[in-house]
């Protein structure tokens, strides 16, 4: 059953249509077929820029319960078809109701910005033992205690704004120094900040293709266990926004979507030739850029890891699922503290 929530159809060939042929799924482009593959084994379906699907198989999805996801070129979200809703409502309720309590709010926004700035420390941490420049093991190591003294200073905040303030600090911290963490010519590869919409360099294009497979996932865990994506604690509700969603992803950015983008830059996994310049200044991956990080992000969801409340390895495709039912539990009063997924 672990595996079946892996099981993710990507379709990222432009002009590729995917359609039902029996019980099976048939994806074609220009006359041919690209694959053919039996609908049960899917749990969901993502398809990318110019792709299509029928409306039979969509219909066919939403009756099983298994979500259609839309994004564009770059992987920005667009739009996901999905069946009733399903869940717990007593669940939703309860996590409304949290929303609508300061303290209750608080109590859960803490510990998931504890959780990512503790994984990102220890990717800093991690990357300075192994770096042999020592400026960049300077840097890394300057900005590692920085972000330890802000963890320090987390318990001492009194409302999410000052949470959040102490989240910004922090990003900040990490990504000053992650350039130093890219082992390629800074010719090829430079990063001086983030920059998202649209993304301004080769590194930056790839980590928000990256950031977008995750928070797909993350949206699939949070309806998964019967919670509203789009509610959450952290983020701000916005229309349009998957708030509990992107407050999940948060402890998985540096641990998972940060250090898969860094190994495939640093291996000349993806080189420069993966990218292709946009109006505008914005920078996206090729086709064939798309087809080499999908892959790789497929391959590591499925490496096994030690998850800190669990005595048995645990996929890292799962942990997202793992810990919106964590949250979920707290919610419900079955536990009285959310605890954030610790990269060991």
């Amino acid at each position: 059953m672990s595996r079946q929530l892996l099981n993710t159809l990507f379709i990222t060939t432009p002009g590729a249509y995917a359609h039902l042929d029996g019980d099976t799924v048939r994806v074609d482009a220009e006359g041919r077929k690209l694959l053919q593959l039996p609908l049960l084994h899917l749990g969901s379906l993502v398809l990318f820029g110019s792709t299509s699907i029928s409306p039979h198989l969509m219909n066919r999805c939403a009756e099983d319960g298994r979500e259609v996801t839309f994004l564009d070129f770059a992987g920005r979200f667009k739009c996901r078809v999905v069946g009733p809703v399903s869940g717990n409502v007593l669940l939703r309720k309860a996590q409304y109701d949290a929303h609508a309590d300061a303290s209750r709010t608080l109590e859960i926004a803490r510990p998931i910005v504890a959780g990512k700035i503790k994984n990102s420390r220890q990717t800093l941490v991690r990357a300075a033992r192994e770096t042999k420049n020592a400026e960049s093991a300077e840097l890394l190591t300057s900005q590692a205690a920085a972000i330890a003294k802000l963890l320090i200073s987390l318990p001492n905040m009194k409302n999410v704004d000052e949470v959040r303030g102490i989240e910004g600090q922090a990003a900040a911290c990490y990504f000053s120094a992650f350039g130093a963490m890219i082992t390629q010519p800074k010719a090829e590869f430079a990063f001086t900040t983030r920059t998202r919409r649209p993304p301004r360099d080769r590194v930056n294009a790839l980590l928000s293709f990256v950031y977008s497979l995750l928070t797909s996932d993350c949206v699939a865990a949070a309806e998964g266990v019967g919670l509203d994506p789009q509610f959450g604690y952290l983020h701000v509700l916005r229309p349009g926004r998957p708030a509990l969603a992107l407050d999940l992803m948060e402890e998985f950015r540096s641990y998972f979507a940060d250090r898969l983008v860094l190994t495939l830059i640093n291996r000349r996994q993806i080189t420069p030739s993966h990218f292709e310049d946009r109006p505008g200044d914005s920078v996206l991956l090729t086709a064939e850029g798309r087809k080499i990080v999908l892959a790789a992000y497929q391959t590591r969801k499925q490496e096994e890891v030690a998850h800190p409340l669990l005595q048995n390895a645990t996929p890292i495709g799962l942990l997202p699922h793992l810990q919106a039912r964590l949250l979920a539990r707290h919610l419900r009063g079955d536990t009285p503290a959310y605890t954030p997924f610790i990269a060991r």
